[in-house]
């Protein structure tokens, strides 16, 4: 064990824990953007830079190990400055449609933009102006807004072992991507939808939830898929007490929601859905039907009955002999 001290606090934690993970254990919050207790440390938003005593910089708290003694603070006057810098520069390359963007209330960078005052940039150059990435039947991608915290690509390889996406070019131009950066919906994406659950800005959006209600517009109802025996657990999303579509729950290890659980659940709660069967007539129509019709039944039980006489004729010729 590791005694410290977090903002004047003692704290005892086993070794080898973050500085983040010790304060969240005794309830001090550190902002942060990339980091996920599912996924790998990364340190690339440096939003969780904390103040330890008799450091000559500002560590990464989501990286940084504890040691025996170590003084912090998370709220100094130095770390205060450099998150406001931090969130300086990202807005400097970051669209400002908070009022129509589908993200609006559980947006991490709005979020700390509000908490820390940042209203706008200072900054003033080049922006980037991606194309809209709709080639996904389950997301929407606006690389506009990407802060490239990595989470996605992390979410992806870690969580489901895909690795559809990743981080392409460098410099002012890097990205995330599919591999020779062609559109989502020609990669090898599953529609796990986990990249949109860990992403903290609006630059992956659920396409079936776009525009039906915002985060707190809507509840999310916990349950687990029974499509087959691995028990996929997920979230039915409500609005006015009618659903509205499903998604994937807050990555964790293990087996995601797969394309599945996805399609047959939109299945079972879409309201659109007929009760009644339809079967396409000569003319190309779909028209409406039996049930026994649209299964076959009818074929069958004639098929049957068929047998069934041929049956008796067969016997009553054996009689006859």
């Amino acid at each position: 064990m590791v005694n410290l001290t977090i903002n004047g606090i003692a704290v005892k934690v086993p070794a080898g824990t973050t500085i983040l993970e010790a304060a969240n254990s005794v309830g001090i919050e550190i902002p942060t953007l990339c980091h996920h207790p599912a996924l790998s440390k990364f340190g690339a938003c440096r939003m969780c830079v904390v103040e330890v005593k008799g450091a000559r910089n500002l560590p990464a708290s989501c990286t940084t190990p504890v040691s025996e003694g170590m003084v912090v603070e998370t709220e100094s006057d130095k770390v205060i400055k450099a998150r406001k810098i931090i969130l300086d520069l990202l807005l400097a390359n970051h669209p400002m449609d908070c009022l129509t963007c589908q993200k609006l209330g559980e947006c991490k960078l709005s979020d700390y933009a509000y908490h820390y005052g940042v209203r706008q940039t200072s900054f003033t150059g080049e922006k980037h102006d991606y194309p809209l990435d709709d080639s996904n039947p389950y997301i929407v991608r606006d690389m506009n807004k990407c802060i490239l915290c990595g989470k996605c690509v992390r979410a992806c390889e870690e969580i489901k072992g895909q690795a559809a996406i990743g981080f392409a070019y460098r410099s002012f131009a890097t990205k995330v991507a599919p591999p020779l950066d062609e559109p989502l919906g020609d990669s090898e994406c599953v529609y796990c939808n986990n990249c949109v659950i860990v992403c903290p800005v609006g630059a992956l959006t659920d396409k079936q939830l776009l525009n039906k209600g915002r985060s707190f517009e809507v509840e999310k109802e916990p349950v687990t898929c029974t499509f087959c025996e691995a028990g996929c657990e997920f979230e039915i999303v409500k609005r006015k007490n009618k659903v509205i579509g499903v998604a994937a729950k807050a990555a964790a290890p293990g087996r995601p929601l797969c394309l599945k659980g996805r399609l047959g659940l939109n299945f079972i709660y879409n309201p659109e859905v007929s009760s009644t069967p339809l079967l396409k007539a000569e003319d190309g129509q779909w028209q409406e039907t039996t049930w026994e019709a649209a299964l076959g039944l009818e074929q069958i039980i004639n098929k049957l009955k068929q047998l069934e006489g041929q049956k008796a004729d067969s016997a009553d010729n054996h009689k006859e002999i």
